[in-house]
């Protein structure tokens, strides 16, 4: 997407950053240079409203998460969509970042291509709709799973299987980006498909949501006591479940994003 009016401020305390930034960026965006967080304010001030704010976590004085916090006090800084740099990032500040609304995260050093690519992913609804999110949804009632696939087909890639027992084949075929799973079925239950899930390197964090018409405190212990992300309860409710999966799916993609940068 070439737009020479996104306005783009990135915000580093260290002059070669933002110099090499401005640079890398020239010709796709205006970038607008910040070295601090009282530097980003004044340039908000005059008034400036950017499209998109790429900002340093490390810095002296305020850092990423304090300044994230004060923009979320502004009605109109709040809806710019923030996203973190940072040379590390463990899971409590990703945690604490996504807790903040922060959209996604770079680490230092970054290519060229994952700077775009995370940048052009925030700004262009086109990007994202080819990025489809892998959904597989498990359970022995047909009813349920049409119901399952006609509410999310058009946000998200989704595959049904009405027989536990096969779920071991079908994850050689398909990589899913969040289970939904049913607590109670024939053959192997919801509980028992938890442990085939997670012997898969690939989905030692993938998120499980699990589907039961037994909403007692037994059972959702139980269902987090087996590694549960969160649970739904039948009859599913559609609005109950596409902020459940974007909460879950938003988390997952991005941690996954980060572990696949070197």
């Amino acid at each position: 997407m070439f737009n020479k009016q996104i306005k783009i401020i990135y915000v580093d305390d260290v002059a070669f950053q933002l110099v090499s930034v401005q640079e890398r960026l020239k010709g796709r965006y205006e970038v607008i240079p910040a070295k601090s967080v009282a530097n980003m304010f004044e340039i908000l001030e005059t008034p400036v409203i950017p499209d998109l704010i790429l900002l340093d976590i490390n810095m002296p004085d305020i850092d990423g998460f304090e300044a994230v916090e004060r923009l979320n006090e502004d009605p109109i800084y709040g809806s710019i969509p923030v996203i973190f740099i940072s040379s590390s990032f463990d899971k409590n500040n990703v945690n604490r970042g996504l807790g903040l609304g922060v959209v996604d995260f770079i680490r230092k050093p970054f290519s060229d291509a994952d700077l775009f690519d995370c940048i052009e992913y925030q700004l262009n609804p086109l990007k994202r709709a080819e990025i489809k999110p892998i959904v597989l949804a498990v359970d022995d009632d047909p009813g349920t799973l049409k119901a399952i696939n006609f509410l999310l087909k058009d946000r998200y890639l989704t595959y049904t299987l009405n027989e536990s027992i096969k779920l071991k084949q079908l994850l050689t075929m398909i990589t899913p980006d969040l289970f939904l799973l049913d607590c109670i079925m024939p053959d192997l239950c919801g509980f028992d498909l938890v442990a085939i899930i997670r012997e898969h390197a690939a989905h030692k964090e993938t998120p499980i949501v699990f589907m039961t018409a037994d909403g007692t405190a037994d059972n959702m212990f139980t269902a987090v006591s087996y590694g549960a992300s969160d649970f739904i309860i039948k009859p599913i409710e559609e609005a109950i479940l596409s902020e459940k999966l974007a909460l879950h799916l938003k988390h997952f993609i991005i941690r996954r994003r980060l572990r696949s940068i070197k």
